[in-house]
């Protein structure tokens, strides 16, 4: 111990200890921040769904949709990505996996979507599933990000045709209200576009970027989610702005492949 700690009190070295534990080191592979950004205030990593929750009756076919938290990003399988990515996989009444060094295997039950896919069209028929997801690499290796089991009942079957239910776009999703408080979840969600790192330089996939412009002037500022983050957190200075997401082609950063912009933002 040298000397400066000798003469710290008890107490101050409890303080010390406490503080340091409570604000762990950012992951070395952890993406850069925008200064509007906010780290996640959620402890873990979590695949997620973010329109289906524990106990809801649903009619099937059934759009499901995925999110991914802790600054993780999605990733095709055919190339190999940076860390902290991967691909979703649906688990349709199975536990979690006992050995996660070994890959999930391809059945009805372990639905891949190996593509960078955020949505999955749900064509059960009636009954009662547990639901949860999964993320793991390009080898099909489970990570330790994974939703809670959420169970559902299908009430019926209706003769929706699934693909109607699937156009091509994006959609930006903000707190509910214009008078919102930071940090606040900013979640982006592709239908019919496959997400991927934009180093990956694959084919038929983009990443999100986004544009938010303060309405009393000022500069815009640009967040590009080049390793397939689909959320952020925002903590932008006090006003009212507007916002625009781009979803931005991965072989060419210049295509924009959709975009849709927000009403105003009022941020306390």
């Amino acid at each position: 111990m040298t000397s400066s700690f000798r003469h710290l009190s008890t107490a101050a070295l409890l303080m010390f200890a406490t503080a340091s534990l409570a604000q762990p080191a950012a992951p070395a592979d952890a993406p850069l921040l925008h200064p509007w950004q906010a780290p996640t205030p959620r402890a873990n990593a979590e695949a997620y769904f973010t329109n289906l929750k524990d106990g809801d009756v649903i009619d099937t076919p059934y759009v499901l949709r995925f999110g991914l938290s802790g600054g993780w990003g999605l990733a095709p399988i055919t190339k190999a990505a940076r860390a902290r990515s991967g691909h979703h996989h649906l688990l349709v009444n199975r536990d979690l996996p006992l050995n996660f060094k070994e890959p999930l295997p391809f059945n009805e039950q372990y639905i891949h979507f190996g593509k960078g896919q955020m949505e999955h069209v749900l064509n059960l028929g009636p009954g009662t599933y547990t639901l949860r997801m999964l993320l793991a690499d390009q080898r099909h290796l489970p990570h330790f990000v994974f939703s809670k089991p959420v169970r559902v009942t299908v009430r019926q079957k209706t003769a929706t045709d699934p693909k109607s239910l699937q156009p091509k776009g994006i959609e930006l999703l903000l707190p509910g209200g214009q008078d919102t408080r930071t940090p606040f979840l900013v979640q982006f969600h592709a239908a019919g576009l496959n997400v991927g790192h934009a180093a990956q330089r694959e084919s038929d996939t983009g990443h999100f970027r986004l544009t938010v412009t303060p309405r009393g002037g000022g500069a815009p500022q640009v967040m590009d989610f080049v390793d397939g983050q689909t959320e952020t957190w925002l903590a932008p200075p006090s006003g009212s702005y507007t916002m625009q997401l781009d979803f931005v082609d991965n072989l060419n950063p210049h295509l924009t492949l959709a975009r849709v912009n927000s009403a105003s933002l009022l941020v306390r």
